[in-house]
This record gives structure tokens, sequence and C-alpha cells, in this order.
């Protein structure tokens, strides 16, 4: 019965914030849904640091919750289904060495110089932390957020090649950013003196190209079900048994979940529309894992905000999450601009794409997802939290809301049409 309250609140909390965006707000779904839950969250913060005795049963509620479980083996697999389901294959297949680029050098790339600018950070505040901890902030914040971008990139001038970049990349560097993410972590709760070299190579090569090859079989599968149907109801009920069975099959084979979710997804997303779904089917399967995304990057937001409560709170956190900011939207511009640099004879790109990739660059739901994840038991925990929630709150709000103005003002004229 508490299970069953917890998710009644979640989902009246998520239903109120959607009222809210639409008869106020009118911000595109997926960016008015973060911002109110993130003015939420910090109305939470505030009330409890003035009257914390009220607030001590959901702390105490907060303390036991398996954020790991919740979010990494439950919300993930959905989030990622649901970003790949909605990608226009054949524009990725034309961006492909763009997005090859920057979803696997960019990725690792961003994660190593976030994690080395925020070790150099904590060592001049006299706030040391072990180079690992700042690797982990590094792959979790590294990943961008394609559905939060999607919407509002649509209603500007911005070059459709710009566009699937931007979004293509977001979509793949997902996956790739959990398995780092997951390598990382793996390494921390061993000891990085017992886990050789050879051992980590091993491991992310296993989770990367099982992975693959598993998504591949995965989404092979969901096709051949719903070209043997026409009977919507079940096709969107195959889709939903596939990504949580999928999951849980992946994990038991020692392959990343997370790519194979991807994989799958961008597969049904390209032949299963194409070759096996009538258009009611296609409609209702679209807008149902559309729905499940906004509804649990919602939930996300509330969780945090509810996570923050039970922080053991330093102020300086503020001076460093401030800091996290400036850092890693550096670390986005050369994770970006390097690659291109070296690829240049046969990727062409101009100065305006770096700055739109840049700044159109969001951090969302997944961020929030990853440092929830990390075990209680690291030490680290309550910072790498309130960082990316600092980092997150200002992707959404300052780069979100502006990120419109910002393409109409980059691309006040240009050749190359919607």
């Amino acid at each position: 019965m508490e299970i069953f309250r917890v998710i009644t609140l979640l989902i009246i909390l998520t239903a109120a914030f959607a009222y809210v965006n639409v008869r106020f707000l009118k911000l595109p779904d997926t960016i008015g849904l973060m911002v109110v839950s993130l003015v939420f969250s910090l109305a939470l913060i505030f009330a409890y640091q003035l009257d914390p005795i009220d607030f001590d049963v959901a702390v105490e509620f907060v303390t036991r919750l398996d954020f790991t479980t919740i979010v990494l083996d439950i919300m993930l697999s959905f989030l990622l289904f649901a970003g790949a389901l909605h990608t226009n294959f054949d524009l990725l297949k034309a961006e492909w060495r763009s997005i090859t680029l920057f979803a696997l050098i960019g990725v690792v790339l961003s994660t190593f110089l976030i994690a080395s600018l925020l070790y150099g950070l904590l060592l001049a505040v006299d706030y040391p932390l072990g180079y690992i901890y700042c690797l982990l902030f590094g792959a979790l914040i590294s990943p961008t957020d394609p559905i939060a971008v999607l919407g509002i990139l649509t209603k500007t001038n911005v070059p459709k090649s710009t566009e699937i970049k931007i979004v293509g990349e977001s979509l793949f560097n997902d996956g790739v950013g959990v398995v780092i993410f997951l390598t990382i972590l793996e390494i921390a709760r061993r000891g990085v003196e017992s886990v050789t070299a050879g051992e980590i190579a091993l491991l992310f090569v296993e989770e990367t190209f099982g992975g693959i090859l598993f998504g591949l079989a995965l989404g092979y599968g969901i096709f051949r079900l719903l070209h043997s149907i026409d009977h919507y109801q079940t096709e969107i009920m195959i889709t939903l048994a596939a990504v949580m069975g999928g999951y849980l099959l992946a994990s038991w084979l020692h392959v990343s979940g997370p790519l194979a979710i991807v994989v799958a997804g961008l597969f049904t997303g390209e032949r299963a529309k194409e070759a096996a779904m009538s258009d009611i089917t296609e409609e209702y399967v679209g807008k149902f894992w559309e729905i499940i995304d906004i509804i649990l990057n919602a939930v996300l937001f509330v969780l945090i905000g509810f996570r923050l409560l039970a922080l053991s709170f330093e102020w300086i956190y503020v001076e460093i999450g401030l800091a996290a900011i400036v850092i890693v939207l550096v670390c986005r511009y050369v994770a970006i601009r390097l690659p291109l640099l070296l690829s240049r004879r046969w990727i062409y790109s101009e100065r305006r794409d770096l700055l739109m990739l840049t700044w159109g660059g969001l951090r969302g739901g997944l961020s929030i997802a990853m440092a929830l994840s990390i075990p209680e038991s690291f030490a680290a925990k309550d910072l790498i939290v309130f960082t990316t929630y600092t980092v997150v709150l200002f992707s959404i709000i300052v780069q979100g809301l502006s990120l419109e103005r910002v393409a109409k003002r980059i691309y006040r004229t240009t050749p190359e049409t919607k």
C-alpha cells in the first residue's frame, strides 16, 4: 500500500505540473514540466530549511528508497526507448559521421575534461575528492537530452542537418554515456586498485558491442511480432513488454541494457513504422511512448526534490555547483570543437553550428537519473547529486528557455531550408 501511495502522489504532482504549464506557462511540454518540477523541488527545499520537523516523515521515507533500482532498473529503459523511437533514422544516416564522432569521442573527451577540471577546482577550494568520483560526475553530466531540445528546434529556422546532429548525438550519447557511467561506477565499487586496464577495456567492449548486437536482435523480434498483427492495443503492449523484458535479459547476459534499448528503439522506429505498423498503430504507439517519457522526466525531478531533503547540505556545494555550470559549458564546446578540427576533411560544419551544438546541449532527466542511482554508501553522492541538480537547473531554465531566441539570432540568414 505504501508503494501505491508514493506512485499516486507522484502522478498527482505530475498531472498538476502539466496543468500549470498548459494553462499558464504554455512552454513546450518537456521544458514546461521540467521547469515546474524544478520550481517545486526548490520550494520543497526552502520549506524544509524553514521547518525541518514537518518534513521528517518525508526525509525518512526518501532515505529508504533504493534509487539505484528505481532509476537504473526501472525508469532508464523507458526513457531511452522513447527517445529512440521518435528519431528519424533516415536523417541519422545522413549525418552518421558527425553523430558518431560527437557521441563516441565527444562523450569520452567531455567526461575526462569535466572530471579533470572539477578535480582541480575541488583541490583549489580545499574540498578534495577522489578522481574516480569526478569521473562519475563527468560521465553522468556529459549526455544531452534529445527530447527537451527537439520541441524547441522545430520552431526555429535551424538547418535540418544541424537539428539532426543535435538530436542524433543526444540520442546516442545517452547510451554511450550510460555505459561509461556504469563502467566507472563498477570500478568505484570494486576499488581502483583491484581493477586492471585490461579488465576495464574488456568490460567496456562487452557492454558496448554486446548491447548493440542484442539490441538489433530485440528490435528485429519486435518488428516480426508487430508485422504479424494489426491491433494497436496489442502492439503497444508488445513494445512495452520488449523494453521491460529486453532490459532484464540484457542485465542477465551482462551486456549494456541502455545501448540495447536505444538500438531496439531505433530499429522499431525505422523498420516497424515503415513496414509493420498501420497509420493508426504508429500514431498510438508514438503517443503512448511520448506520454511515458514526459511523465517519467517529471517524476525524476519530483524525486530529486524529495532526495535533496535528505541531503547533507554544505554551502560550499552552491559554489561548486555554479562553477560546474561553467566547466560543463566550456568542456561541451571543447568536446565538439576538437573532434571537428581533427575531422574537418570529411565533416563540414560552420562556426554557428558549433555554437548551436554547445548551447543546445541540454542536460535533463538522464543526468538526474544517473546521479540518483549512485549508491548511498558513496560519501561523494550528496555533492554529486547537488552539483548535477544545479547544472540541470541552469540547463533547462536558462539554456532551454533562451534556445529559441539564440537559434534565431545565430541563424538569421541561412541557405538551407527546413
